[in-house]
Parts: C-alpha cells; sequence; structure tokens
C-alpha cells in the first residue's frame, strides 16, 4: 500500500505485469506498422512512462512526437479538456499511433482525434495502458488496448493524484473503504 496525500492506495498491476503487457504491445505495432512511415504521438503528462517502455518494445522505425492536454482535477475527470502544448511534428502522409496512458469517458480521444485529422494523417489508431468500459462514453475506442479495467480511480506509472504517484513503477488503486 501507498499513502498519496489523503488517500490510501493498494497494489492494482504490478510492475512485472506491465513491462509484460508493454512489450506484448509493442511487438504487436512492430507487426501491424511493418515497413509504414510511422508517427507515435504520446499525450503528457500521464502517459510519459508507458510511452517510454513501449517504444523500448518497438522494433520498426518510428518517429516520436508528445502533445499535453490536461482534463483531471482531484479524483474527478473534468468535461473540459485543455489544449496545453500541441503538436510540433508533421504527420501529413504518415501513419499515426496516439499513446493514452487512460481511456475512460474517452472525450480527450475524441478531441485528440478530430485535431490530428485536421493534419491529413494515413490514419490515426489509438494505443493505450487502461481502458474503462464502464466509464466510456466517447466516439472513438482505443485500438489497442493494455488492460481493461473497472471505473476505479488509479495512480503510478504515469497517473497521478494531485500531481502525485507519476513515480511509482506499478498502478495502486484507491483501497476500498473497510
Amino acid at each position: 500500500m501507498v499513502t498519496i496525500g489523503d488517500l490510501t492506495f493498494e497494489i492494482f498491476i504490478t510492475d512485472e505485469e506491465l513491462l509484460q503487457e508493454t512489450a506484448s504491445l509493442g511487438m504487436q505495432l512492430s507487426a501491424d506498422y511493418a515497413g509504414k512511415e510511422l508517427v507515435f504521438i504520446a499525450v503528457l503528462n500521464g502517459a510519459f512512462m508507458f510511452a517510454s517502455d513501449l517504444l523500448k518494445n518497438v522494433s520498426i522505425p518510428a518517429e516520436i512526437s508528445f502533445v499535453k492536454v490536461s482534463s483531471y482535477t482531484g479524483l474527478t475527470n473534468s468535461e473540459e479538456i485543455k489544449e496545453l502544448i500541441g503538436l510540433n511534428t508533421n504527420i501529413q502522409g504518415k501513419h499515426v499511433v496516439l499513446i493514452e496512458d487512460i481511456v475512460d469517458t474517452g472525450n480527450t480521444i475524441d478531441k485528440l482525434l478530430v485535431s490530428l485529422e485536421k493534419e491529413n494523417p494515413l490514419s490515426v489508431k489509438v494505443c493505450t495502458l487502461l481502458y474503462k468500459p464502464e466509464a466510456f462514453k466517447g466516439v472513438n475506442k482505443p485500438d489497442y488496448v493494455g488492460f481493461s479495467i473497472p471505473n476505479a480511480f488509479v495512480v503510478g506509472y504515469g497517473l497521478d493524484y494531485n500531481d502525485l504517484g507519476r513515480n511509482l513503477n506499478a498502478i495502486y488503486q484507491l483501497k476500498k473503504e473497510e
């Protein structure tokens, strides 16, 4: 267990499970995009650890870029998406894989996909470490999913609670009250 601020979290997905799943996703992406011009776009801040481990397992040439958006305040996902740092890579005529840490409502990826489509890529797919099908209200489901999880609040491995906990090497869920 770990305590972050005023909350206690318990282990949910171990670091070994995370590394095994990122390796599997990296191999799948390498096979699916072999021989294609590929750009990975990682969504900051949350996806930085997942993107790093994922790309260590991608064996084909690819570019990497980053965008930064924000939709969380404390424990809740706000409906408002703020784009903080935009795309600075040319994706026209290229295949794009958007790397997300977590897809819950789907609002963030829906907004990002609309924005990316304006740049005329050949294709855009979403690869997420975590997916919450119970919380999903969006239009575009992720194409590559590491783990489908219940609608619980999680931290670690890039995910945070009030900007803390991103550095944990495993994923923890909010401890259920007994």
